[in-house]
């Protein structure tokens, strides 16, 4: 239905002071505010942004609060028709996050935080909380595979005697957008576009780009998800973040600001591109399947739980405002202190029932953790309970198993599709005079109370300046990469910006890149064949804010095999002290072993010993694992020589800057492969019975990163 024609908008007050700019491509006019957000302006009489009512959008942008860093209001109807309807637009599945795992554990306290909050599970060291935690990937549907290039979901419900905690959170700190109003645009351009249905779960397309490159503020994200933080090797070799700041609350009300971290005990490690790409086609459940066999193995993961805590006096001080969900603390800066770890040791009983039917809403805090002003923190508070609704189809959702809290619980809520819990007798209400029999009543000393902030400031749609600058931070994080993962990024974005089909976005995100930074931008312009544009103008002028190596994966590599995976290809006949001292020395490390075969059946070793194969070398390709050993015999080799398969395992290893030993019977089918004497490096060693424990432990590095620059065009 054509729109019918109406009246300008006047520009509103609140919009006074924005630097106009000529646009070229629409009937609009394009403005940049004080806090570096870009608004495009219709300039046709007839044609422009309106409710579902049809009222005029004056600023779709932001959301209104009160003063430029005080909370959301609940007036806002704009917002809550704009983010109400995004919520409801997928049944059944989730709009975001529909791909996800989800398994049982426990929270245990190992330093008490009593000094700063009365939230009650950090009172008690060494007292244990129910918990269930789901990843996810964001962009794909349910039906997508694990490794897609995307932001990681990492969400955490504490079953606290006070109530559930949802700690809804991501592996990666920052994120695209300032204010929820956006969410919708961001997760719109990043799904498949509406007229075709694709990509799927893929970010390298026109849309993506189209809203990325006119949003500013997304520069910092776009450094994480374009670096290997985006493409993990596991859930469990991965961080988790809290990503906004909170509040923790004394007994007597006083706050202290709080950012959440979860760190993984056994290391950070992410795959590389080519890998993602391989191993999804062979196992698009790769991440599921690793998590299920971890905890039924008795592997179980673990994570520590760290906190930046600080006070306003720092966040008065600090270069960036702790407001902005684009932005994040460095541990250089405020040292992350650890006070407990998170272990999953169970599986679900039925995924429909608990990973599926499980319901995060960040509003869920018990007494002793509050909220801050963060815009989009207070927009999610709005939308998770209308996706709940929304998705299982009942305001009882909470009578669910795995969302119904395991502490008492007591109210006079009733009725409703699948209620399981009505209050019984004759109050249903209160005040009520029906005195032990009239049900639940308040409870001042321990309910749930508030920081009391001071609010004050006009009702407003502005963002404040101190949200302006967005390039600083996605500097730093670049720059605190090694070599090869600035590599990474720059080729990952490449990649993407190499379907994206129109010119002119390429050249704009590029423009970007190069006021992040010159190299970075002259390389991607280079990969792209594109004449430089100009940098990109900042609507505040970026500062220096160091490097941080807390945010490499490759620096604080894990050092270790523990948790990590040999890929053993194997023929009959191969040396059996050679096979059993590696499984031993891989055992020992904390890692496992899976071989891999001609046959499922397996093989028969030089001593008679007879092992069954994981993997059928046809279906188990060396992107499986973490590292691989080629163990032959004089007679089993021959096959291989001739086999695609088995000669892909080696070739993909190697291209992958990956550990690998050999027995000297196996080495003729590297040299097949074109690995001769002048390119094996310090990654391939020939094995024998009494190195296999040294090979072990060097595969700890995980990668020799020396050998990309050999094996690579773009290196």
């Amino acid at each position: 239905m054509a729109p019918a024609k109406q009246r300008p908008v006047k520009r509103s007050p609140s919009q006074k002071g924005l630097t106009l700019a000529s646009n070229p491509t629409g009937p609009h006019k394009t403005a940049v505010a004080k806090g570096g957000e870009i608004h495009q302006q219709s300039t046709s009489p007839d044609v422009y942004l309106t409710t579902q009512q049809g009222i005029p959008v004056a600023d779709d942008q932001n959301s209104l609060r009160a003063g430029s860093r005080g909370p959301t209001l609940l007036e806002d109807f704009h917002f809550r028709e704009k983010i109400f309807h995004f919520d409801h637009e997928r049944i059944p599945e989730r709009v975001v996050h529909a791909r996800g795992y989800g398994a049982h554990g426990y929270f245990e306290l190992t330093k008490s935080l009593s000094n700063v909050t009365r939230a009650d599970l950090f009172q008690r060291v060494g007292e244990k909380t129910e918990a269930f935690v789901r990843f996810s990937t964001v962009a794909g549907s349910k039906g997508s595979f694990d490794l897609a290039r995307d932001v990681r979901g990492f969400a955490v419900k504490l079953y606290t005697k006070q109530g559930n905690w949802d700690l809804v959170g991501n592996n990666i700190p920052v994120f695209f957008i300032q204010d929820a109003i956006k969410f919708p645009d961001v997760i719109h351009a990043v799904k498949p576009e509406p007229d075709r249905g694709f990509p799927q779960a893929q970010s390298a397309h026109d849309t993506f780009w189209d809203f990325i490159s006119l949003t500013p503020e997304s520069m910092h994200m776009i450094m994480w998800v374009m670096s290997d933080r985006a493409i993990p090797r596991s859930f469990r070799f991965m961080e988790g973040f809290g990503v906004h700041t909170f509040r923790f609350l004394d007994e007597k009300g006083r706050s202290t600001f709080v950012k959440f971290h979860w760190k993984p005990k056994l290391g950070l490690q992410s795959v590389m591109w080519n890998e993602a790409v391989k191993i999804n086609g062979a196992d698009p459940d790769f991440h599921r399947r690793d998590l299920w066999d971890a905890i039924t193995s008795g592997n179980f993961p673990e994570w520590e739980l760290g906190v930046q805590l600080f006070d306003q006096k720092f966040a008065d001080k600090f270069a960036f405002d702790v407001l902005d969900a684009t932005k994040l603390i460095p541990e250089e800066v405020l040292p992350v202190q650890i006070v407990g770890r998170l272990v999953l040791d169970r599986v679900v009983d039925n995924f429909f029932a608990e990973t599926e039917q499980v319901a995060f809403c960040t509003q869920n805090i018990p007494p002793g953790i509050d909220f801050s002003d963060d815009p989009l923190l207070q927009g999610r508070n709005f939308s998770y309970l209308d996706t709940q609704l929304k998705r299982l189809g009942s305001p009882n959702f909470t009578h669910i198993p795995v969302n119904a809290p395991r502490c008492p619980f007591a109210h006079f809520q009733q009725d409703g599709h699948m209620a399981m819990h009505n209050p019984k007798g004759r109050a249903n209400y209160e005040p009520n005079s029906w005195g032990d029999e009239g049900g639940p009543r308040e409870t001042p000393s321990l309910g749930f109370r508030c920081f009391a902030e001071p609010v004050d400031g006009p009702k407003q749609r502005l963002r404040p300046e101190s949200f302006a600058d967005h390039y600083s931070q996605a500097r730093m994080f670049y720059r605190s990469q090694t070599v090869p993962e600035q590599k990474h990024i720059a080729d990952a974005v490449v990649f993407e910006l190499s379907k994206v089909e129109h010119p002119h976005i390429r050249e704009r995100m590029v423009a970007h890149l190069l006021t992040i930074d010159k190299a970075l931008g002259r390389k991607v312009g280079e990969g792209l064949g594109l004449d430089l544009p100009d940098p990109a103008v900042p609507a505040k002028k970026p500062i220096d804010a160091g490097t941080s190596e807390a945010l490499s994966i490759v620096a604080r590599g894990p050092g270790t095999f523990a948790g990590r995976k040999l890929g053993i290809l194997a023929t009959s006949g191969a040396d059996a002290k050679t096979f059993k001292a590696l499984v031993s020395a891989v055992e020992k490390a904390g890692g496992v072993c899976e071989l891999v075969a001609p046959k499922i059946a397996g093989i028969t070793l030089s001593d008679g010993t007879e092992f069954a194969a994981k993997q059928k070398i046809d279906g188990g390709p060396s992107v499986l694992f973490d590292a691989v050993a080629i163990l032959t015999s004089e007679d089993g080799i021959e096959p291989l020589l001739k086999d695609a398969p088995s000669q892909d395992f080696v070739r993909d290893a190697f291209a992958h800057c990956k550990f690998i030993a050999f027995t000297s019977d196996a080495k003729p089918l590297l040299e097949t492969c074109g690995i001769t004497d002048d390119d094996l490096d310090d990654g391939c060693i020939e094995l024998t019975p009494t190195n296999a424990a040294a090979f072990v432990k060097a595969c700890g590095k995980l990668r020799i990163w020396d050998r990309e620059a050999r094996v690579d065009l773009d290196a």
